[in-house]
């Protein structure tokens, strides 16, 4: 594995037990609202009443899961599996602790222990930017993907805009989440790396171009709070 792969592996084996708490705090629970959105929408363009497999990569402590069970079951949805992955065992085991039934892997997004087209839906929310590798985990998404099924991202994005509320979210990002990151976590590092990554990440634009460059094409692209963090929801082609 990519020496900067198993670094950012282990500072999320660091601050898993307060990831949730920490997250909770720096989005002020917005994210909650960002991952349920993302739910109801891809729901809503996959148009099936009942699904074999959800995937949800880099699945972490297993917030996204517990989001599509509760929203499928709203929806009068009924799901057969869903299973996370990810590489960082120690916040699997928080995940495990909030989902007593979860099926959870451990496997990095380019190689994943899973069949040629077996997933109705796979999801990731702001892991895509931590997989170093990541034109082959978008090739490895694609290949799991069913024929029409849908991939789901919720990330934050590279802005490039010099505008007022670009601004702020940086300032937010660089000058404020890092203090507050690290006394909720203990490790001012790892929420120094988050504005940092973000930074040296691909735009909106990139992204979009990456996805259909795998046969993924995108359906759904917006940017909520101050395009902040943006949704998107690609179907195989």
């Amino acid at each position: 594995m990519d020496n900067k792969q198993e670094d950012i592996i282990k500072m999320f084996n660091d601050i898993a037990k307060t990831y949730d708490l920490a997250n909770r705090i720096l989005s002020m629970g917005i994210d909650k609202t960002w991952r349920k959105k993302a739910c109801n929408r891809a729901f809503s363009l996959y148009n099936k009443t009942h699904l074999d497999t959800i995937v949800d990569v880099a699945c972490g402590t297993g917030d996204l899961m517990i989001d599509w069970k509760k929203i499928a079951k709203t929806n009068g949805i009924e799901v057969d599996k869903i299973i996370g992955v990810d590489p960082s065992v120690g916040m699997m085991e928080v995940g495990k602790s909030k989902i007593e039934d979860g099926v959870f892997i451990e496997a990095g997004a380019e190689n994943m222990p899973l069949d040629d087209e077996s997933a109705d839906i796979i999801s990731i929310s702001y892991g895509i930017r931590n997989v170093v590798k990541r034109q082959e985990g978008l090739k490895e998404f694609a290949r799991v993907l069913k024929p029409n099924g849908l991939m789901v991202i919720l990330e934050f994005t590279k802005n490039d805009k010099n505008t007022l509320a670009a601004n702020l979210t940086k300032f937010y990002m660089n000058n404020l989440m890092p203090h507050i990151g690290g006394l909720v976590s203990g490790s001012k590092e790892a929420y120094t790396y988050l504005p940092e990554s973000i930074e040296a990440f691909i735009t909106t634009a990139q992204m979009i171009e990456e996805l259909k460059s795998v046969g993924l094409e995108p359906v759904f692209v917006k940017g909520y709070s101050l395009d902040m963090s943006t949704t998107f929801i690609a179907r195989k082609i």
